[in-house]
């Protein structure tokens, strides 16, 4: 396919560019101020639309093979498409869980029968994904998955982690690291150990529950060499010592999420949709991470996109299932609440959403010539409400339910084809 954008303004090194940009088959063949709209497949008209690399997400929920009911590949991929995404990696807690050739395979050919963007596995760290005992054989996988993870379970012991990192460093591969101490956690922690739980009686979910681990995984980088990645980062504490580690020249980088950098504990209601985990912590942690990601402590932000039945998240703070969905709205929440007000620039969200996770997990695409096509295009000038019975995800679970946006995603463009156009 033969394709033109025509007329956009086109993000070029953290400004916008007035340019037409061409695709053929699935590379960009040009960009120039001007292209002839002749012997096209297509021509889209951008006036007056920004266009921007494709987003990427490297924490993403699927939940195929196993779990078709909260969401499928198909679902799933055109719901970040919808995003403006055009490349997401897929968590691993699956059933059956992509530790083997065998049961990497099985998601593979979901992946290839059902995507409309580009998505990429991982593998586990341990064998079931249980986060001890026996690890995966890596240097089977990893030709074929963007990294390991356990996310959903710590790993739990330090000689598993630093064993895990040695063989992380010999395939030349990324841990991206689920950190939480289960024994800090009091049984049916639900919440931040805060004003909340305390005022509504349910038990919390202390901060060093996610720093400790942090803390000792540093210590371990620093004797392996491990490149390391650190998911869902939500504690003031984990962005100090994140901080600390990158002074020191150690290989790591982290994440947080929409819901972390727009919310805090006080923006708490007693639904299923304002639960996940990490949870929701203070207003002086959702200020460090801001802090954070302007100081480039917080390398990227990714979606943490969790879906479940409406069952599973009908039951209350105390009892619903942890995780609640945002690839479908990330980005125009982003923009309107942190853009707009001046806390953060547009080109440094945008930074956080392509260029850190394409250079930290070393992922190709983009919108450059030469580049495998992954661009998407917004409307920055249209006014709507978060509505979860417009979502193309199955899961509808989301904090965000009646806030305003601002921008709205008109194409998302994956390779040789149209993966979203509205």
């Amino acid at each position: 396919m033969k394709l033109l954008l025509k007329g956009g303004q086109v993000y070029d090194q953290g400004t916008f560019v007035p340019m037409d940009i061409e695709v053929t088959d699935g590379v960009v063949t040009a960009r120039s101020a001007s292209i002839s709209a002749t012997e096209y497949d297509r021509v889209l008209d951008v006036s007056g639309l920004h266009v921007f690399p494709g987003f990427v997400d490297v924490h993403v929920h699927l939940r195929e093979p196993g779990f078709s009911y909260k969401e499928t590949i198909a679902t799933g991929t055109r719901a970040c498409a919808r995003g403006g995404y055009t490349t997401v990696c897929a968590m691993p807690n699956l059933n059956p869980a992509p530790d083997s050739d065998e049961h990497l395979r099985e998601q593979e050919k979901l992946i290839q029968q059902n995507a409309v963007i580009r998505v990429l596995p991982y593998g586990t760290i341990t064998l079931g994904q249980k986060g001890e005992g026996e690890l995966t054989n890596m240097a089977a996988l990893a030709p074929r998955v963007c990294g390991f993870s356990d996310d959903g379970r710590g790993v739990k012991e330090r000689e598993t982690m630093r064993e895990a990192m040695l063989n992380c460093k010999a395939v030349d591969s990324i841990i991206a690291a689920h950190c939480e101490d289960m024994s800090l956690i009091p049984a049916g922690g639900a919440i931040h150990d805060g004003s909340f739980a305390r005022e509504h009686g349910i038990p919390g979910i202390p901060s060093q529950s996610e720093w400790g681990p942090i803390a000792r995984d540093v210590e371990l980088i620093r004797e392996t060499g491990c490149r390391y990645h650190v998911c869902h980062v939500s504690a003031k504490e984990s962005v100090e010592i994140i901080r600390q580690a990158k002074a020191a020249g150690l290989d790591i980088t982290c994440e947080t999420g929409p819901h972390y950098l727009l919310m805090c504990q006080d923006d708490l209601q007693d639904e299923g949709r304002f639960k996940m985990n990490p949870p929701l912590r203070d207003k002086a942690d959702q200020e460090a991470l801001i802090a954070g990601l302007l100081d480039g402590t917080i390398d990227m932000i990714a979606t943490d996109h969790a879906p479940h039945s409406a069952e599973e998240k009908g039951k209350g703070l105390a009892k619903s299932a942890m995780g609640v969905v945002g690839i479908e709205t990330a980005f125009p929440l982003l923009y309107t609440h942190l853009v707009k007000p001046g806390i953060i620039t547009l080109a440094q969200l945008v930074e956080a959403l392509t260029t850190a996770p394409r250079q930290r997990f070393r992922l190709d695409g983009g919108l450059n010539v030469g580049d495998r096509a992954e661009i998407t295009v917004f409307d920055l000038n249209a006014p709507s409400t978060v509505n979860p019975e417009d979502f193309l995800s199955k899961g509808h679970a989301t904090p965000f339910e009646g806030w305003q946006v601002d921008a709205r995603c008109r194409y998302t463009i994956c390779g040789d084809k149209i993966a979203y156009e509205n």
